[in-house]
């Protein structure tokens, strides 16, 4: 479980934004996003990458939450233009897809 009081997740919260396919082409080019599942806490992720907790990550990346943006995905999103969220640990790009209501922190 993530600790929401840690300083940084609270850091990573703020710095979580709205954003287009078209904004995070450039960032696929080169290599550089990280697909975070839907049902995953997408800063807690972020958080794990920042901290380099290399366990959490590997579970995610094992588990199939956490993966290298791959390019049938980036068609897929070219063809649907869906929301996604985004949030930078350098030099990764961690996006999620969200669909239905935004949740309330």
């Amino acid at each position: 479980m993530t600790d929401t009081t840690n300083p940084l997740y609270a850091k990573l919260l703020g710095e979580t934004a709205r954003i287009s396919w078209e904004e995070l082409q450039p960032f696929f080019a080169r290599g550089a996003l990280l697909w975070v599942a839907a049902e995953t806490d997408l800063v807690a992720v972020a958080l794990a990458v920042a901290e380099d907790d290399q366990a959490s990550v590997a579970a995610w990346l094992s588990g199939g939450q956490l993966a290298k943006l791959e390019a049938s995905r980036a068609e897929d999103l070219l063809a649907r233009n869906p929301e996604l969220w985004a949030v930078v640990v350098a030099p990764w790009v961690l996006v999620q897809e969200r669909s239905g209501a935004p949740e309330r922190h």
